[in-house]
């Protein structure tokens, strides 16, 4: 029986370099099938209105215009990468119809049962959106072990270059999920983090969230917002914004 999972996580942002600025926050992610119907709690809902709910035109492709997994499957498709098993979407839900993601992530499984890509989709505060590949040349499983890199083309924040490369490491598991994110431009960077324990979720936990993060993506956009204010006091150089990248996927 199909299952949508909570994980009511951690997430730490590490400036490194000349202007140190680090954080940590908790924060609601849902993990679910994305092309399959799972046994869904009645407060929350998909492509509909719910206390809680998750909706397939906020991820796969420009925002709010979204495809869900049938946009996943024409990216792994174009790009020759034959992955046929299951498609499950992590993903910050919208909490009382609001949402913004940051970055959610697809994970992408062979039909044996192991992960083999991982789409992260970034979006930043300026209404653009990118996507980050992630997989071994060989589709070998991807493990906690394993680092992928790509390189950074998307501009995220204001105060930090586009020049630079992310390496990702994932560590995907039914009890717990990791994410650990290393951008590097040189002599300065970044440090960002995903972690926590996925359990199904109910009523019970959907109330349990509304209860201690009552203004979900609000709250984080209002965090993210505090941060660059603390980043500009301090008298980090602020960026103009540039033009999306013309391809939305990046390897």
């Amino acid at each position: 029986m199909l299952q949508v999972k909570h994980i009511a996580g951690k997430t730490y942002h590490g400036r490194r370099g000349g202007t140190k600025n680090s954080f940590h926050y908790s924060i609601d992610y849902v993990l679910i099938d994305a092309e399959n119907t799972p046994v869904l709690p009645a407060f929350f809902a998909r492509n509909g209105r719910g206390v809680m709910s998750l909706h397939d035109s906020d991820h796969g492709g420009f925002p709010k215009y979204g495809t869900g997994a049938a946009w996943v499957r024409t990216v792994l498709e174009d790009r020759g990468l034959e992955v046929a098993g299951r498609i499950e979407l992590l993903a910050q839900p919208r909490m009382l119809g609001h949402v913004f993601n940051p970055v959610s992530f697809w994970l992408c499984y062979g039909c044996d049962d192991v992960l083999r890509v991982v789409i992260a989709e970034v979006s930043n505060t300026f209404g653009d959106r990118h996507s980050y590949l992630c997989y071994h040349n060989d589709l070998r499983a991807i493990i906690k072990a394993d680092t992928i890199t790509a390189q950074k083309v998307f501009h995220v924040s204001p105060f930090q270059d586009i020049a630079g490369s992310y390496t990702f490491r994932f560590d995907i598991q039914p009890e717990s999920i990791g994410i650990w994110i290393n951008f590097s431009d040189g002599p300065t960077g970044l440090i960002a983090t995903l972690t926590g324990a996925c359990e199904p979720l109910t009523n019970a936990s959907i109330l349990k969230a509304i209860v201690r993060r009552p203004f979900g993506s609000r709250r984080v956009l209002a965090l993210i917002h505090w941060q660059a204010i603390k980043l500009w006091w301090k008298g980090v150089r602020y960026r103009a914004t540039p033009k999306p990248p013309v391809d939305d996927v990046s390897r």
